[in-house]
Parts: structure tokens; C-alpha cells; sequence
């Protein structure tokens, strides 16, 4: 198939990740660009749930369903990736920028001598010709790249595409391919248990800063009232009170939830790197010259610890 578009996709206990579905709008566009089309390549073991959920979305599924996939190795990934990319005569290889996605692409870009685009949050160019848009320096700039190599990888931030809406003519094929050994080897996988949305997958975020002193019980309580995930800034898991898998920002995860409430953090640039892209921002601060209230929808100045128990108590009112 030539001039196809390849898409890693990325499943989780037998489901389609939601960020796979907006690297899929991605190349969705790219398709509609150069006139390609769309294959989808997933791996595992025990896949066939994730890999027909691709297929619902129109999409000619490449399905290595093997033991050799069970787990996540970038090694044996990119291996896999790379030879679906020579079989489908690829022209442009997308993920979404996630863990996976970061470690897995710049092997498949090396082997096959292909440009990267990385972290890309649009697209422009006329006609056939596809330009890349990316943030840098913590979003302070925007650049515009093209990458001239035969074959392109490029991973898109999942917060600035849409999900792809389902469509007709899909299939899954089995693809096998038996990757060299590895150097690298699976040991353990420790899954964070929380009763709580997935940070980067919620509609709605709670997070605090250094303004909460530590104390998160109020954040949590608030969470639990809107039923949202909780999030930390830099400082907060910095000083030790949370998790780094709790931190939003340039250097923690990138969300864009329906609702973000920003609790006691004052908004530095790295932070909202990880959260301006956001449906509507709440904010709630002391300081009324911190930054965050520069990229708020809604601002409020005020002691955290006396207006956040009053914000519970009327969410609560207003559910019973």
C-alpha cells in the first residue's frame, strides 16, 4: 500500500488508550493531505478487544498479537514498528507523544533513517506538503517544521487533537514478525491503584501547589465531589508531599481537561505548559498577581483553606 500513514497505537488491559485516537485524527489529516491512507499497527498479547475498537474507527488494523508483545519494550517495539512501516510502504509514522510513544518512535526513526517531528500540537502546509507545529521553550514559542526525509515520524500531543470519531471500512489482519533478541529485559510493572480518574484521560482535574502547604485533603476531597483526578505542581512533588505521577506541567504530564482547578499554585510557565490547553481553568489564590490568573477562565483571590470547604459544601448541596 503505498503512501500509507502508519499509527502506533497503544492499548491497556485489553482497551484502546485514549490518546491513540487523537494521534489518529492526526493522521486522519495528514491522510487527507497527501492522499494516503491509514494503517493502524497495535501489539500485545491478548489484543483482540483494542484491535477491533481501531477497526470500529475505519482503520486497516495490523494486529501482533504474540507473548513477544506481552510488555512494553522499546527494543522490540521499534523492531516491530519499523518492519510494519517497510511492509505498509509508509510515508509518515504517528503516536501520541506519551511514554510510549517518546521512547518507542526515536528507535523506529533510526532504523529507518527518518526526520522526527516530536510533541507536534497542529498541522499546516498547503496541498501535500505537511508542516509541523510544536511548542518550545515551555509554549513561549511556537515553531513550524518540516521534516524532508522519505519517510516521517511524528509524535502529537494528544491534548490538541480531537478523538477520532468511528467510521466504517475497518478490518484487522494479523501481522507477525519475530523481533531480535533483546538487550533489555521486562521485570516489573507497579500500577498505581487509585479509585480516581487517569490524570491525563479525566474530564475534570483538581490540582494544588505549593499554596496548600502539603496538605492535600481538601484537593482530594474536591476531587472526589466532581469525581476528577488530582493533580500536583512541580514544587509540590519537588518538597516530597505527592508523586511525580501526580504532576502536571512542562516536566510532568500534559492535560486538557473540560475542567482544570488550580489550588494555591501560582502558575509558573512550566506549569502551564502542562494545563493552558484546558477547556475552562479555574483558579484559586491569595496572591491576585500570580500568573495562573493570567490563562484563568474563572479567578478567585482568596484563602484557599477558607473557600475550598465552602466550595465542597455547596457542590455537595447541590448533588443531594
Amino acid at each position: 500500500m503505498a503512501n500509507s500513514i502508519l499509527l502506533i497505537a497503544e492499548a491497556h488491559e485489553g482497551k484502546l488508550k485514549k490518546a491513540t485516537l487523537s494521534a489518529l485524527a492526526a493522521a486522519r489529516e495528514i491522510a487527507v493531505r497527501t492522499s494516503g491512507n491509514v494503517v493502524g499497527l497495535i501489539a500485545g498479547h491478548g489484543i483482540d478487544g483494542a484491535a477491533k475498537e481501531l477497526a470500529a474507527h475505519g482503520v486497516r488494523v495490523l494486529a501482533a498479537d504474540s507473548a513477544a508483545f506481552a510488555h512494553v519494550l522499546a527494543e522490540t517495539y521499534g523492531q516491530l514498528a519499523a518492519e510494519a512501516a517497510k511492509k505498509t510502504e509508509a510515508t509518515y509514522v504517528v503516536a501520541a507523544a506519551t511514554s510510549i510513544g517518546k521512547d518507542v518512535m526515536p528507535r523506529v526513526a533510526a532504523r529507518l533513517g527518518a526526520g522526527v517531528a516530536s510533541d507536534v500540537i497542529g498541522l499546516s502546509g498547503e496541498g501535500a506538503t505537511v508542516h509541523f507545529r510544536r511548542a518550545m521553550w515551555a509554549g513561549n514559542a511556537i515553531a513550524t517544521v518540516e521534516v524532508t526525509t522519505p519517510v516521517k515520524c511524528v509524535t502529537v500531543r494528544a491534548t490538541e487533537f480531537a478523538a477520532a470519531s468511528a467510521a466504517t471500512g475497518g478490518s484487522v489482519e494479523a501481522f507477525s514478525f519475530t523481533p531480535s533478541a533483546a538487550k533489555t529485559k521486562f521485570v516489573e510493572f507497579v500500577p498505581v491503584k487509585s479509585a480516581r480518574p487517569e490524570l491525563t484521560e479525566a474530564r475534570a482535574v483538581v490540582s494544588g501547589g505549593r499554596g496548600t502547604k502539603g496538605d492535600f485533603t481538601l484537593i482530594e476531597q474536591l476531587a472526589d465531589e466532581l469525581g476528577a483526578a488530582v493533580g500536583a505542581s512541580r514544587a509540590v512533588v519537588d518538597a516530597g508531599w505527592q508523586p511525580n505521577d501526580l504532576q502536571v506541567g512542562q516536566t510532568g504530564k500534559v492535560v486538557a481537561p473540560q475542567l482544570y482547578i488550580a489550588i494555591g499554585i501560582s502558575g509558573a510557565i512550566q506549569h502551564l505548559a502542562g494545563m493552558k490547553g484546558s477547556k475552562t481553568i479555574v483558579a484559586i489564590n491569595k496572591d491576585a498577581d500570580a500568573p495562573i490568573f493570567q490563562v484563568a477562565d474563572y479567578g478567585l483571590v482568596a484563602d484557599l483553606f477558607k473557600v475550598v470547604p465552602e466550595l465542597i459544601a455547596e457542590i455537595h448541596k447541590a448533588k443531594v
